[in-house]
């Protein structure tokens, strides 16, 4: 069975030392008919991933969210790594924090975020995710596309039938 792209459940990785910060941004996302999975810091989130030990997981994070002020690592950290990453450097990254500071913002959007939320995150802010969902689910229906015409047997039949045989 196919899902639509709009009936597609998407799964979103918050990241937030804060517990009511975490679980204020995990009610948002489930409001907003998301998976979330939530964790307190930018090395669980690496772990997750697969990323920590370099021990690639097969998740399928269409998301990611983090706060930027936390110890250990900060949230602009874990989207450098993340865009490091061949495997996960697609998946849209979303920073938030409570301070804004104009340069801060600036180095995380120029870092790669997708967009900086200040917090308290509320429902208007989870709603800008949606269009970065459905441009990255949009890029994969066309790499899928462009797989299957590539490898199409009417596509590999052709080119057969327009050999010339001596």
């Amino acid at each position: 069975m196919v899902m639509a792209a709009s009936e597609t459940k998407f799964h979103v990785l918050a990241v937030d030392d804060t517990l009511i910060d975490r679980k204020l941004i995990e009610k948002l996302l489930k409001t907003s008919s998301y998976q979330v999975t939530a964790v307190d810091s930018g090395t669980k989130a690496l772990e997750f991933l697969g990323l920590h030990n370099n021990d690639h997981q097969d998740v399928e994070v269409n998301l990611i969210i983090t706060d930027y002020c936390m110890p250990g690592m900060t949230g602009y950290d874990l989207l450098r790594k993340i865009k490091e990453s061949s495997s996960f450097k697609d998946i849209p990254v979303v920073i938030m924090s409570s301070d804004n500071i104009p340069s801060r913002i600036n180095r995380c959007l120029e870092g790669g975020a997708e967009e900086f939320f200040l917090k308290p995150v509320q429902l208007s802010d989870v709603n800008k995710l949606r269009p970065h969902l459905m441009k990255r689910t949009q890029t994969n229906v066309n790499k899928r596309k462009a797989m299957d015409e590539i490898v199409s047997p009417d596509r590999t039949r052709a080119r057969y039938n327009e050999l010339e045989v001596n």
